[in-house]
């Protein structure tokens, strides 16, 4: 099964025409740099999955990125370019993503290689504050992952299939905030898997 966090990792895709990563993650504004861990908390034990360092604009895009597993090899780095995002593997070609902007808050994100192969697409639907509202899978798994909130903040996610038939719920609780509002820890559990994942981020202002 897919790690719970794969909304986050594909959250990297930016452009200069895209969302601020930041507002569509309820994140405070000033955040310089991040590091955000991921852990497997299933059946009473705790293993790290995943390592992500993240590199801000000032206006609250992801500037690069780069993403390790467990054992520090690396997964993904990400470089932002003036019309599109760069990502960079170690064991496939690299993809070359482009954001499009659509009527009503939404946008089309794009995935190719230099040969322009497709890799994927995905429509994001976004609230009026820039949270997102929804995610359409256009290439692969066709599954559109809504995004419910409460008090401001993020509380599940339900991923229905192309028949609008419920897949799975992620319930999601924040556990800490600093004085800022940043969630530090985040924990994500699937209610069909009885998966659960948690989430630590340690920001950096300016």
């Amino acid at each position: 099964m897919r790690i719970l966090c794969f909304s986050i990792l594909f959250l990297a895709i930016t452009s200069c025409a895209t969302k601020k990563y930041t507002k569509a993650n309820l994140l405070p504004k000033g955040i310089k740099s991040a590091t955000e861990e991921v852990y497997d908390v299933s059946n009473g034990q705790r293993k790290l999955l995943q390592k992500k360092e993240m590199v801000f604009t000032k206006n609250g895009r992801i500037k690069s990125s780069k993403t390790v597993d467990s054992d520090g090899k690396l997964l993904q780095t990400t470089e932002k370019k003036l019309w599109f995002t760069v990502e960079r593997y170690p064991d496939k070609d690299s993809y070359y993503c482009k954001t499009r902007w659509k009527p009503n808050q939404r946008e089309r994100i794009s995935c190719y290689t230099q040969k322009q192969y497709k890799q994927n697409e995905s429509i994001y639907h976004y609230n009026k504050n820039g949270s997102i509202d929804k995610i359409v899978d256009n290439f692969d798994t066709f599954h559109t992952r809504q995004f419910h909130y409460a008090n401001d903040e993020l509380s599940k996610i339900v991923i229905t299939g192309k028949d609008n038939q419920k897949i799975d719920e992620l319930s999601i609780k924040c556990i800490s905030e600093d004085e800022k509002g940043t969630c530090l820890k985040q924990t994500r559990a699937s209610i069909k898997s009885n998966k659960k994942e948690e989430i630590l981020i340690n920001p950096k202002y300016d």
